[in-house]
């Protein structure tokens, strides 16, 4: 079990974290026709659009409160109120996802009362649902943000049905609480692995269907392309099982099971072989099918890919800085496959890093990853875009993991997840490492004779070596 490091200093030096409303707002990004209000200032808003676009390389539908010197003393209330109304009247959103920032939570905000009184005063936008969320950015990180809102999501809009008895209804309907260290690319991937054992995945949120990258035929719009429509989301109560993946997730998972009666099976990631065979399995139970020819195909593939990178991931010196979920994820990914972890870092304390395969996890931030990694003279770096200077520093190549991604173009798309994920994982690991390997230099003997050739002369037939 892995032992949490507090912070050893006062200040963040080359600061790891996304803070928890672009974390939040992330969330609702992945509803469809929604839009996310910060409630703050412009600049709170501004630049977590700015990481979101460099990101995903796509508009970002995003809006702010705005508050400024005189509302932030006075009184920002009737920002958050003429915000919603002026969004509601002119784009008409089936979800408004409302996060608080540092700003606003230092002001004393009551978001949820705010709510009731545009409620009040607005009643017909009744058809639009408001999701508030406390999330301050002086705590936490980009994943306990995007967790807050999910649950936030469940609580608005998952109707109490447990007098009712509604679980099971849809038999071949599952829901899929869905982490923040899931990419498009492995939203996409667990959908065509949920389907491949004649299942229907509701996705929660879906980023995969609104931040992929697609081509649509609108100019432009100012709300989210695709998504989990609100009505699946009403509907999740009537599903025959819940799939969560990520620890973070475990309060929403809690809440979706209270308000359902859901049966659920919980993951703590998708990412190596073990993984994968837990949530195969799982989905065989579910489905009451046999695991389909193609996935198994898939699972030798990954066997076979672990034997043909043995000799690079055996014993590789690996420092890790990232989200806990992610950070435990790859940790134990790597380590099953006999790497070593001399250094993980995560951004904020979170239960799943006890199970990291590290003696301990530093909280901390990407000064401290680089510290680690050169006392533990670690040979790969998997960190986000940040981690840049730090690997260059470091003399190791970097692996780009997590979020933001804004210098590798699609890295946003990437699939970690699953028996295919996890093999070009492996194959990308053994690449980077013989890129950055360098030979030992053939040892030359005190006692050769400087006059003597650097490699052994041939005989003139050609036959063998010249003895000496």
């Amino acid at each position: 079990m892995a032992e949490s490091l507090k912070r050893a200093k006062a200040l963040a030096v080359n600061p790891l974290k996304a803070s928890q409303p672009v974390g939040a707002a992330l969330a609702f990004l992945g509803l469809k026709n929604s839009i996310p209000m910060l409630h703050g200032s412009q600049g709170c808003t501004a630049f977590g659009k700015v990481f979101f676009v460099r990101h995903f390389r796509e508009p970002i539908p995003l809006q702010t409160t705005a508050m400024d010197q005189v509302s932030t003393i006075m009184s920002a209330d009737e920002n958050v109120i003429e915000g919603l109304r002026v969004i509601c009247e002119k784009n008409q959103p089936d979800v408004i996802g409302l996060p608080t920032t540092g700003l606003s939570e230092m002001q004393g905000t009551d978001i949820r009362r705010l709510v009731r009184e545009f409620r009040a005063q607005n009643p017909q936008f009744e058809s639009t649902a408001v999701v508030p969320v406390n999330t301050p950015d002086y705590t936490g990180c980009l994943e306990s943000g995007f967790a807050l809102a999910v649950e936030a999501i469940i609580d608005v809009l998952v109707p109490d049905t447990r007098e009712s008895a509604l679980a099971g209804r849809r038999k071949r309907q599952v829901n899929v609480l869905c982490a923040s260290m899931l990419t498009p690319g492995d939203t996409e991937a667990i959908r065509e692995w949920i389907e491949a054992f004649g299942l229907r995945p509701v996705m929660l949120p879906d980023i995969g269907d609104s931040l992929d990258g697609h081509l649509v035929d609108v100019e432009t719009t100012p709300l989210t392309l695709g998504g989990t429509p609100k009505s699946e989301i009403a509907a999740m109560c009537e599903s025959v099982a819940t799939l969560v993946i990520g620890r973070s997730l475990a309060k929403a998972a809690d809440l979706l099971k209270e308000r359902s009666g859901v049966p659920d099976y919980r993951f703590d990631h998708l990412l190596g072989l073990a993984a994968c065979d837990a949530f195969t399995m799982a989905l065989a139970e579910i489905s009451g099918q046999p695991v389909p020819a193609r996935i198994d195909r898939l699972r030798r593939q990954l066997q076979d890919a672990m034997v043909d990178t043995h000799f690079m991931t055996g014993f590789l010196r690996v420092a890790i800085a990232a989200d806990a979920d992610l950070l435990v994820g790859l940790g134990q990914f790597l380590a099953g496959v006999g790497a070593e972890i001399v250094a993980a870092v995560a951004p904020a304390r979170a239960e799943v890093l006890a199970e990291m395969p590290a003696t301990s996890v530093q909280i901390g931030d990407l000064e401290d990853m680089e510290k680690l990694a050169r006392a533990g003279r670690v040979q790969l770096v998997i960190s986000n875009s940040h981690a840049a200077q730090s690997a260059e520093r470091l003399g190791v190549p970097l692996l780009r993991a997590g979020f933001p991604q804004y210098d590798w173009v699609g890295g946003y798309t990437r699939t970690w997840v699953g028996y295919r994920g996890a093999r070009q994982a492996l194959f990308d690991v053994a690449n980077l490492f013989l890129g950055n390997h360098h030979d030992i230099p053939v040892h030359r003997s005190i006692y050769r004779d400087a006059t003597e050739p650097a490699t052994p002369a041939r005989s003139p037939s050609g036959a063998g070596l010249v003895g000496h």
